[in-house]
């Protein structure tokens, strides 16, 4: 069963909002498709971070380029 917004795992309470949006977004998907609840939380905060992260270097690059 999907998460709807603003209920989440507890894990991912404390997280920045982007981060933790991002990640329901992904855990959803995964839940969906596997139906594990367990490898939806971990790999869809995995996934958002990683995201994030690769969010925050375009980001810096397209401000170099400018």
């Amino acid at each position: 069963m999907p998460w709807p917004k603003g209920d989440y795992p507890p894990s991912y309470k404390n997280l920045p909002i982007p981060l933790r949006e991002k990640a329901v977004e992904i855990a959803n998907a995964i839940l969906e498709e596997s139906g594990d609840e367990g490898i939806a939380i971990a790999t869809g905060l995995k996934r958002a971070r990683e995201v994030m992260k690769n969010n925050k270097q375009e980001t810096a690059k397209k401000k170099k380029i400018k």
